[in-house]
This record gives C-alpha cells, structure tokens and sequence, in this order.
C-alpha cells in the first residue's frame, strides 16, 4: 500500500512537450482568437473553463494518456488558471465543446485519433475548421456524439455565401463568412461575438464617451453658475 502511494506522487504530468504552440499563422490566431471570444462570452459564468492547447490528461497513472485541443469548454466546473486539465481532478468532468483548427499537418490526427479520443471521453460537440480551405470539404464541420459515436451537424448556407453551423452545448453559431473566416455568432441577440481587440475598443469607445459626457456636465453646470443658477437646485 504505502508502495502504491509513493509510486503515485511520483508520476509526473509534463505541462508541455517542448513544441511549438502552432505551425503556422493560421493556426496560432485562430487558436487564440477562439479561445479568447469564448472567454468573454462566459466571462460572467464562474462555472464554465474555457481553455486551448492545454494538456488534459484522461487517465490517472499514466501520463501517456494525453490530449491538448486547439479550444475547448468544460461546462460545471471551477473557472480558474490551471497548468493542466486533469479530469479526476475536475469531477471526471471532460470538455463539453472542442474545437480544432485543422491543417496539412493535423489532419489525419483531428479525424483520426483525436476524434477517437474525444468520442471516448464523450465530448458531447466535436467541431474542425479550416482556415485555409485546403483540407477539409466543407471548410467547418462539426460533430455531435449519439451513443459513442460522432454524427454530422446540419450546415446552413445563408444568402450572402455564410456557412453556419449551429452549437447546441455553447447556445451559439459558428460561422465561416464569405472570405472564409470563423466567427461565432449569437442567435440570441442576432450579434457576432466580439473578438478581444473588438471589446476593448468598445471599452474604449464606452469610457470615451462616458468622459466627454462627464465633461459636458461640468461646462453645462459652469454655465448656470455663471449666469447665478445653482445646477444642484434643478
């Protein structure tokens, strides 16, 4: 037992293999653009991780046991910075939603064995994109699990050339626009997802505004307390 024990704290789960993040330009923003737009889509949700290129490791004991999505989404467990997702860490919790930004180099791995691994863990969405057209036919495609096996979603084509695939896990879209980029879209609001840079200009934009307003006031109430009128009295 105590054998067992000590065997056990030695086993260590790297948090990276030494390897480049990405191969290419595509990959790289892609991966970090998506993970990015989710994270301030359930930014208000302490009960969603949302995460990429992060090790998960699925079987205690072996470390072997191994996978690192380019995104993914874990509904039901604690929203805080990890070294590595380890499920029985986590509530035996494995990621709801995947998504893998698929090239020359990852293809056969993405509906290959990944494919096979997510299966088996029972990532309920498994979904691949494209970026240049290349490799996948069409350039998203996305998968949902029914008994351990993966099914095709329906693919809408919208008047304007969009592909659009719906998410029933995120509760969004995701859509490959006519000049073949990815962008997530809430059907709720009938809005795209703001990328980072997006929101922080918005951010920008709100506080500019809020200050010229702010400023507005100030002249305003100058103005009536030179003219003998207390602002504070209307």
């Amino acid at each position: 037992m105590t054998v067992s024990i000590l065997a056990s704290t030695q086993i260590e789960y790297p948090d990276e293999d030494g390897l480049p993040m990405a191969e290419s330009d595509f990959q790289r923003d892609y991966l970090m653009a998506a993970v990015k737009v989710l994270e301030i889509h359930f930014q208000n949700r302490p009960d969603v991780y949302v995460s990429g290129n992060l090790f998960i490791y699925y079987e205690e004991g072996n470390p072997q046991s191994v996978v690192a999505p380019d995104t993914f989404v874990v509904l039901g467990v604690e929203k805080r910075q990890r070294r590595s997702y380890k499920i029985w860490e986590n509530g035996d919790k494995t990621p709801d939603f995947v998504l893998e930004i698929t090239l020359m180099s990852t293809r056969s791995q993405d509906q290959g064995a990944k494919k096979g691994i997510y299966a088996f863990l029972g990532v309920r969405e498994y979904f691949q994109y494209d970026p240049t057209g290349d490799y996948l036919d069409p350039q998203l495609q996305g998968l949902h699990l029914v008994e351990g096996n993966y099914f095709p979603i329906a693919q809408t084509s919208l008047p304007d050339g969009t592909s659009s695939v719906s998410s029933e896990v995120l509760g969004l879209d995701l859509r490959v626009l006519p000049d073949g980029k990815l962008r997530f879209y809430n059907p709720t609001t009938g809005e795209f997802l703001l990328t980072h840079e997006e929101a922080e200009a918005a951010r920008r934009d709100a506080e500019a505004a809020r200050q010229e307003a702010q400023e507005r006031a100030q002249r305003l109430a100058a103005k009536l307390l030179e003219l003998g009128i207390d602002p504070d009295a209307l």
